[in-house]
């Protein structure tokens, strides 16, 4: 038995392949940062360290790793994987694409099934996955791709921080993480039996229900601190969840996605509300040193018609409800000012010289003149009034 990651960054290293390392599954990295790859292989081991429990701490080792260049290798460990994991990052879906590719076509001659799963915190990877590999592929294998290739989406719910400079000086692969554990994915996209004895593997049939539920709570909230605490001068999420400012706003913002979300998934107020308990919990655990920079970084993205605000916002509407906490996010959003960000200078930028209209229309991709425009409006001037944004 064995398994592949692309990717060795920290959800890899420390999510993945920690649960597979202490599951006895084998692992294999296929990485394209060639130092990150050699110094994989040079030390053979590497520190996980979950935050608040140095108890678990896992000293991980007995795994490969692989240059995107080993074609030839990389193309085995996928047609012999007992299933292929990747945490890659959404941006980089098209670079693992042609790998997967070849890996696939010759497995096909084998027949033998197999699962992908999608460890990406990015709108349906999965998709995005079959759209890059198909034309990739010879008409025999897209048939085996098809019938015989199951891609299936995870909820990465663990965090996984930066080593500080200390931690990189005793292990230049440390890895901090969140004490959490479980593994949800969508089970009804599986096309292969998941590896045997792999541990903390939490299937769901239902998956799109609850991607939802988490995406809008967690995602939601996520996105208010980020964005509000910057504005408020903020470092770190931990610190910025605690400012009853923000935990004023943020109970507005959880109370408006679980009005909608239980009036469109249809269960109960009381167990969507404890649902929210869990990701405050995350943003309040000191812990977790993340920083608001790191979570609020691509601003343009996540100011998006279906991403954690906007698209929250507009659910809230389509459900009856009306969104006056999550307007207030969004406006935050709108004036993020982060320098050492290239796309959050684009987005102030276009804000400058071009209107908060235009931001609106052609950023969140709503009507400057509807409901939720004009609710985001009067929360700009609400905080220009308090004297927290300025033109």
């Amino acid at each position: 038995m064995s398994c592949v990651i692309f990717g060795a960054g920290k959800i890899a290293r420390g999510f993945i392949g920690h649960l597979l390392y202490l599951s006895n599954i084998p692992v294999t990295y296929v990485e394209k940062v060639d130092s990150l790859v050699d110094l994989l292989n040079e030390r053979g081991h590497y520190t996980v360290n979950v935050l608040g429990a140095p108890e678990k701490n896992t000293d991980v080792k007995g795994y490969k790793a692989l240059h995107y260049r080993d074609e030839a290798e990389v193309i085995d460990v996928i047609v012999h994987a007992d299933c292929v994991f990747h945490a890659v990052g959404g941006k980089n879906l098209a670079g693992i694409a042609p790998l997967l590719a070849k890996g696939i076509e010759v497995r096909a001659k084998t027949g033998k099934p197999l699962n992908i799963i999608t460890c990406e915190n990015w709108t349906k990877p999965d998709e995005v996955d079959r759209a890059n590999i198909t034309p990739l592929l010879s008409e025999e294998a897209k048939k085996y791709f098809e019938e015989k290739v199951g891609i299936a989406e995870a909820v990465i719910l663990r965090s996984g921080i930066d080593a500080t400079p200390e931690q990189k000086e005793k292990d230049p692969l440390w890895v901090n993480v969140q004490n959490y554990w479980d593994l949800p994915f969508d089970s009804s996209k599986l096309k292969a039996p998941m590896p045997n004895g792999m541990i903390c593997l939490h299937p769901m049939p239902d998956f799109g229900g609850f991607l939802q539920r988490k995406f809008y709570t967690y995602n939601a909230a996520n996105g208010t601190t980020s964005y509000v605490g910057s504005m408020l001068g903020y470092i770190y999420i931990a610190e910025a969840a605690h400012d009853e400012r923000i935990l004023k706003l943020l109970d507005g913002v959880y109370h408006e996605t679980a009005a909608a979300l239980c009036k469109k998934q249809n269960y109960s107020f009381d167990k969507q509300w404890a649902f929210t308990r869990t990701s405050l919990n995350k943003l309040q655990d000191y812990n977790i040193v993340d920083t608001l920079e790191r979570n609020a970084r691509d601003p343009i993205r996540k100011l998006g018609p279906n991403d954690r605000l906007v698209g929250s916002a507009r659910l809230c509407l389509e459900e009856g409800v009306k969104p006056e906490a999550l307007s207030v996010s969004i406006a935050a959003a709108i004036y993020y000012h982060s320098p050492s960000d290239p796309i959050a200078v684009d987005l102030e930028n276009m804000r400058k010289t071009k209107g908060v209209d235009y931001v609106l229309e052609h950023v969140c991709q709503i009507d400057p003149n509807g409901e939720l425009a004009l609710l985001v409006k009067d929360k700009i001037n609400m905080l220009k009034g308090k004297g927290y944004i300025h033109d």
